[in-house]
């Protein structure tokens, strides 16, 4: 499948544009309002992502899934508790698959993030490890905001404290990566060693 590449700010667009909607219906109106207009958000931002680029990536796959599911159980129950609790069963859903896979010799880290580094098998344990550590930090940072504090608290944390935090962290992993690229005449050695590592 021809995959092409998106300009940066419409990536930008459909990873935050979901979650900006949502936090201003909030604002306007009330949580569960806003609930529905994410559902709606996250569809069409999938949409749209695979109209442009022929691929949805792993993440908003996964994401959007949740979102739909526990979006739902919002509306129809009534209950803000299940739209809170979303992000911890994404966050404990992406650390328990990285880490599994740890545990089994396996590193999906490559397929979550659509091969966006090319590591050797150490630095690609040693990434996939990092994130799975970091999403099980932000799925009990997630338990312990919502259940702590207000609903306008958590729409802001989450808007502005989640996406900063890692965006921050992911940052912080380029030295990894760098120091562990690999070169481009080991590249099919790494593959051929790698088919545990990349998850293929």
């Amino acid at each position: 499948m021809d995959r092409k590449q998106p300009h940066p700010l419409f990536k930008l667009a459909t990873e935050l544009g979901p979650l900006l909607v949502f936090f201003f219906v909030n604002a306007k109106f009330n949580l569960f309002a806003a609930t529905g207009a994410f559902m709606v958000a996250v569809i069409v931002a999938i949409i749209a992502s695979y109209v442009v680029t022929r691929h949805v990536p792993i993440m908003a796959i996964v994401t959007a899934v949740v979102v739909l599911v526990f979006g739902t159980l919002t509306l129809v129950l009534h209950d803000e508790t299940f739209i809170k609790m979303k992000p911890t069963i994404v966050y404990a859903l992406f650390a328990g698959v990285l880490g599994g896979g740890l545990l089994f010799g396996r590193s999906f880290i490559a397929v979550l993030f659509d091969q966006v580094f090319n590591l050797t098998p150490e630095g690609w344990r040693k990434l996939t490890a990092r994130w799975a550590l970091f999403f099980a930090a932000m799925a009990v940072l997630n338990e312990a905001v919502w259940r702590t504090q207000s609903t306008d608290f958590w729409v802001n944390f989450k808007v502005f404290g989640m996406i900063p935090l890692t965006m921050a962290f992911a940052m912080l992993q380029m030295p990894l990566a760098k120091r562990y690229a690999a070169e481009p005449a080991t590249l099919d050695e790494s593959a051929a060693d790698e088919g545990d590592v990349s998850g293929r």
